[in-house]
């Protein structure tokens, strides 16, 4: 028996041994009430904090330096607090009925098990995510209920009682166990699930080799493995950092051995593991978040996500083509295996249930549904290679799946504490005022406030929570912003439906006349400058379409969430880049200057959501705008590489960017083609009047 100081291999057996069958028992519940039973949210919710408040318990002690070495006193106090965490969760919801009965007033009871609530809320959110998310939740508690009413200015607030606070954070709609929390133990919940039984399948090692035989052979290969992988990975995880230690263990070496400077290896692989959560199908928890706050099918945002996610991979593949010709490093010549003997060796597990997911999405079932489905699909057809998931290997992937969602269900549920005071208060709307003042109207520094404004938040939000707070903030006043670019793009060319020019015949009544004619940008401005504030919403209704207003509210939602993975790769605070520099032993900082130079296709193809009809155009709009891009994009990597199979001197290095400035900005396609053409002309220049640089 070891004392209560000492922590020896047989308690650590113990403990992992109790974190594998609690978490295939949560594993096990999430699937019943998601695909078998049908029980009221707030119980769902509360179920799903429960158990994930037991395994953070077990899993992230008090003290995250001593996860090893913790007593046996301190790992018994863990597990109590989760398990005080989850009764006074179930507690609560089971009162909610006596509650309202009172006249919701609460009693003694309620009032200790709802503190204690939220207290383990908190402190197991800083236990998963560390400071930041703790602190901005007390702060806005005490806001609502103390200082709010204390300040001066457009943020002064009325302070609630006690009682209403505890009652809304707990029972809100928006609240511990509100919307957010119903994504989390639903569809985020099920697709990590997916995403272990495919890792436990064996499509880890499939990703990889695939990605050598597509891409092996091509100049820059390693690097281009490493895009290509992290690219297929993403639609298992959904998590950079996650990506970036299972891929880039493989990839970062690969890339050193073939010659490339171990910086630009490890930012390449944090750049490529960024773009995981933005590649569809999973996309992390964001494209989750994003049906519940815009109503739009989760199935048309990610299908909209496919064209603008193969130009962020696309823009990572330039440079490190570029870098590659730089330095003159050839082709793998171990890459001699083709893909279908990768796919024969054990492709079936990972091209089956992905195909499985994405054709059920596609004939319009349920995320939830669709990804029950694909998980037993990946159990089938592993029978069909020699890596058979048997009884054992099921549970260890339903395990491995609550264990991946520990961090995710935390995070989620309090940051609701968090969005929900955002709600009472009507913090979100004066912050788009504010915004909106600051931009004078104009949409670019707007996305460069919002993108300064997401940087700030992720360095020590991850991206899901900056997304979710900055999507509650900002994206009103970027929707409004679009919306009113798309109506002055109507004036200018003189299509101004009949039932809006009454509006603007009682707003300018002298300038009615201009309404039936194109007209200058400059006029439309000062037109929809005239419209009264408390006319406008009214004006966008008449005047934009149903449909275009819906990808208006994407685009702006799509901005963000893109805006906020720059946390990422920025410094000074980028796991994704650390994680990387730590596999491949190079400064950290470095690291991610390199990364975040790598990566701008972030804050690049964000500006074709807000400026362009690419999410919401018809397929040969979108089509038209991918095709200009991707050379937009390479001429500007080019540009800022001072290459492309050869040196670029300054003059080439400007008129590059120039080129790149008119195939990404909207324009006629007579414009583009040109723009085009004289990409060319500066592509075949460099290559005939430049002497090859000399490899550093």
């Amino acid at each position: 028996m070891s004392s209560i100081s000492e922590f020896t291999d047989t308690d650590r057996n113990l403990v992992e041994n109790l974190i594998f069958y609690v978490g295939v028992a949560v594993s096990l519940m999430h699937i019943y009430f998601n695909i078998f039973a049908v029980i009221p949210p707030l119980w769902q919710n509360a179920l799903h904090f429960s158990g994930f408040a037991l395994l953070c318990g077990l899993y992230f002690p008090f003290n995250a330096k001593r996860r090893e070495h913790r007593s046996n006193l301190s790992l018994a106090c863990d597990i109590g607090i989760g398990l005080i965490a989850a009764g006074s969760a179930i507690y609560m919801i089971s009162m909610e009925d006596a509650i309202y009965a009172r006249g919701v007033t609460l009693n003694t009871g309620e009032w200790i098990a709802g503190t204690i609530l939220i207290l383990c809320a908190i402190e197991f959110t800083r236990r998963t995510t560390g400071w930041i998310i703790p602190i901005l939740i007390i702060l806005a508690l005490t806001y609502v209920g103390w200082w709010g009413s204390m300040i001066s200015g457009v943020f002064k607030f009325g302070g609630l009682s006690a009682e209403t606070i505890m009652f809304r954070s707990i029972y809100g709609d928006d609240g511990l166990f509100g919307s957010i929390a119903l994504i989390s133990s639903s569809f985020v919940f099920l697709f990590i699930l997916f995403g272990a039984f495919l890792l436990r399948s064996g499509a880890g090692d499939f990703v990889i080799n695939l990605a050598r035989a597509v891409a092996g052979r091509f100049v820059g290969g390693p690097g281009l493995v490493a895009v290509f992988a992290s690219a297929l990975t993403g639609t298992i995880s959904g998590s950079a950092v996650a990506n970036t230690a299972s891929t880039g263990v493989i990839t970062i070496p690969l890339m050193k051995k073939a010659g490339f400077d171990p910086k630009f290896a490890a930012a390449v692989e944090a750049s490529a593991s960024t773009g995981g959560q933005l590649m569809p199908p999973i996309m992390g928890a964001g494209a989750f978040v994003m049906a519940s706050y815009t109503q739009i099918p989760y199935t048309t945002i990610v299908t909209v996500s496919i064209l603008p996610a193969i130009l962020y991979f696309a823009t990572i593949g330039f440079f490190v083509r570029i870098e590659a010709k730089k330095r003159n490093i050839q082709p793998s010549e171990e890459s001699d295996v083709s893909v279908l003997t990768v796919c024969r060796q054990g492709g079936l597990p990972f091209l089956i249930p992905i195909s499985c997911l994405i054709g059920l999405l596609i004939m319009g079932f349920t995320p939830t549904y669709a990804a029950g489905i694909s998980i037993i699909a990946v159990i089938v057809s592993s029978w069909l290679t020699p890596n058979k998931m048997g009884v054992k290997a099921v549970m260890e992937a339903l395990a491995l799946g609550a264990k991946n969602m520990i961090m995710t269900a935390m995070l989620l549920c309090g940051v609701g504490l968090v969005v929900n005071v955002i709600a009472t208060a009507g913090v979100g709307n004066t912050f788009s005022l504010m915004i909106t003042n600051w931009a004078g109207s104009n949409l670019l520094i707007a996305i460069i406030l919002i993108a300064l404004a997401s940087l700030v938040l992720g360095m020590g939000l991850p991206v899901t929570a900056a997304y979710i707070v900055l999507g509650t903030l900002s994206a009103p006043v970027l929707y409004n912003l679009i919306m009113d670019t798309q109506i002055t793009d109507i004036l200018v060319h003189g299509l101004v439906p009949e039932q809006a020019k009454p509006m603007f015949l009682l707003a300018i009544p002298d300038k009615i006349d201009l309404l039936n004619h194109p007209m200058s940008v400059e006029m439309a401005h000062q037109i929809m400058a005239s419209i009264p504030p408390e006319l406008t919403n009214t004006l966008r209704e008449w005047m934009v379409s149903p449909d275009a207003s819906t990808f208006a509210l994407l685009s702006a939602h799509m901005i963000i969430f893109w805006l906020s993975q720059d946390s990422n790769v920025t410094p000074p605070v980028c796991l994704t880049a650390f994680t990387a520099a730590a596999i491949a032993k190079t400064p950290p900082m470095t690291t991610g200057l390199q990364s975040w130079k790598i990566a701008k296709g972030i804050y690049v193809v964000p500006l074709l959501f807000a400026y362009t009809d690419f999410l919401g155009g018809s397929w040969i709009s979108d089509f038209t705008i991918f095709f200009f891009a991707i050379f937009g994009l390479y001429a500007f990597s080019g540009a800022i590489q001072g290459h492309f199979e050869k040196h670029l001197n300054p003059l080439l290095r400007i008129l590059s960017l120039v080129a790149a400035f008119y195939l990404l900005c909207p324009a006629t396609i007579l414009i583009h083609c040109a723009a085009l053409v004289g990409f060319f002309a500066i592509f075949f220049i460099h290559l005939k009047w430049t002497k090859p640089a000399v490899a550093s």
